[in-house]
């Protein structure tokens, strides 16, 4: 990939030399520092609105009405969003949506100051802010490799995440003061605010380069790292590590050709990596016309999908039935809280500390090694003896599960298109966030009858018996590792 032009470097590239990181990017830091805005207000929005409803004339039935409008348009449109990123581009549908949503939830506002709490009013606007979050999440996945090179990606990918995770702890404590204390309309104004301060941060940001071309993925040009892994070539900008120089211009030969960069045999067959059919999969791959057709053709993003879905489908109902039942049983609702809060601890921890796993080979593997104890440590939290132990292993849940995450949305970044980076992430989502209502629905059925303590070891041994599963497959394990394999290669060579 390229960016710029020319020779000339912009001043947001000379700072990195000062402040090196994904911080010395001045794009970054608006779009970091926008998404941590939104997502206090998001919460301020998430603690406003019940309380809108319930202490008006609505009940929980108006709530959970209300909450379905809002919810199934955000999981319906996320394939919408994500087609959206890959034709105009994420930053252009991230701020359309955080400006429609501004407006949106001015209007709610105002509906709160003059204390309606009717479906027919609240229901459409509900609706309309669920199909902005829906559009606006595929994006927000896909406008980071546009905004930093690869080897701060994961950096990135961390960083934000964990500014995310600190705004979803302390957007609750300032919904609940604002609600309590002045009502819910507020914390609406807060919310509203919030989405046009990242509008006004999005608009700032100059997306130097896209992750590639929206045109034919087989044309000269610009290619994402995965194109030029499966050409078997060193990539046009620095490697993971930030150690291999930008080789020659690849435009002129096919993406599955010889090596564009003049590379020595040894260290080209280390790109194309130890099987000519795994580059010939590969190129077909980067070849594909549509999300489904890579589908069809990749099983690595087979085994993604469905790792998805299975892995959720065991946490999705772990933390929002068995959890709350369990701390109900015999805890008490402070406790709960603390549990709340050492999974928000975690999480950020997670986070943080996969920013520095970016020189890490075989990161797959660490990934899925992080998975695996979460998945045991799931299995242990109502048998460690009470709340402290309880908060010992959700903590470590949650620092496993924020490390993995990163690592293989970051890999995911780096595999998918470039032309469809943005439907590679809306289908991984969607796999996600579509299991949840199963999840929760059957983890329901399962703690009434069984109680909350057994759902446990059930739910991390599906989690673990899931990442076994993908362990088992070729082009999962070998996921990420030809980049490493260049790098080495590289460095091998005599200076």
């Amino acid at each position: 990939m390229s960016g710029g032009s020319g020779g000339q470097r912009s001043p947001r590239r000379r700072s990195a030399g000062l402040r090196p990181g994904p911080l010395a990017n001045a794009d970054f830091r608006l779009l970091s520092s926008g998404q941590l805005t939104s997502t206090i207000g998001d919460f301020c929005y998430a603690v406003a609105l019940p309380w809108l409803i319930l202490s008006t004339h609505g009940g929980p039935v108006l709530l959970g009405t209300v909450l379905a409008c809002y919810g199934v348009p955000r999981t319906v449109l996320i394939p919408v969003g994500g087609i959206l990123a890959d034709k105009v581009g994420p930053r252009t549908v991230m701020l359309a949506a955080d400006i429609a949503r501004c407006v949106l939830v001015t209007a709610l506002a105002v509906l709160a100051a003059r204390r309606t709490d009717s479906l027919a009013m609240l229901g459409p606007i509900a609706a309309l802010l669920g199909a902005g979050e829906g559009v606006f999440l595929p994006a927000s996945y896909t406008i980071m490799p546009a905004i930093l090179e690869s080897d701060q990606l994961q950096a990135g990918n961390a960083l934000s995440t964990a500014m995310v995770q600190t705004g979803s702890l302390a957007g609750p404590v300032l919904g609940g003061l604002l609600a309590s204390t002045a009502g819910p309309v507020p914390a609406f104004t807060v919310d509203a605010a919030s989405f046009a301060t990242s509008a006004a941060a999005l608009a700032l940001i100059s997306t130097r380069r896209r992750p590639a071309p929206t045109a034919d993925p087989g044309e000269p040009g610009e290619r994402s790292m995965a194109e030029e892994r499966a050409a078997g070539s060193a990539p046009g900008v620095a490697d993971p590590a930030g150690t291999v120089p930008a080789g020659p211009d690849p435009a002129g030969p096919d993406p599955a050709g010889p090596d564009p960069a003049g590379t020595e045999p040894a260290v080209a067959a280390a790109a194309a990596g130890p099987v000519p059919a795994a580059q010939t999969a590969r190129a077909a791959e980067q070849a594909a016309p549509s999300v489904w057709a890579l589908l069809r053709r990749s099983r690595l993003l087979q085994t993604i999908v469905a790792v998805c879905v299975a892995a959720n489908l065991a946490s999705g109902g772990t933390f929002e039935v068995a959890l709350p039942a369990l701390a109900h049983e015999r805890f008490g609702a402070a406790a709960y809280g603390a549990l709340i809060a050492c999974f928000g601890a975690g999480a950020v921890i997670g986070t943080l500390a996969a920013s520095r796993a970016s020189g890490l080979r075989r990161q797959v593997l660490i990934a899925c090694g992080a998975f695996l104890i979460e998945g045991a440590a799931i299995c242990l939290v109502p048998f460690l003896g009470g709340l402290a132990g309880a908060c010992a292993a959700i903590l470590l849940v949650a620092i496993c599960n924020g490390f993995g995450n990163i690592v293989v949305i970051t890999l995911l970044q780096q595999w998918a298109p470039g032309h469809l980076l943005g439907r590679v992430m809306s289908l991984v989502m969607l796999a996600s966030m579509g299991s949840f209502p199963a999840s929760v629905a059957v983890s329901g059925v399962l703690v009434r009858h069984l109680g909350p303590a057994p759902f446990f070891p059930v739910a991390g041994i599906v989690l673990a018996v899931s990442v076994l599963g993908a362990l088992s497959q070729r082009e999962f394990r070998d996921f990420g590792v030809t980049a490493a394999d260049v790098q080495g290669g590289l460095r091998a060579e005599p200076a």
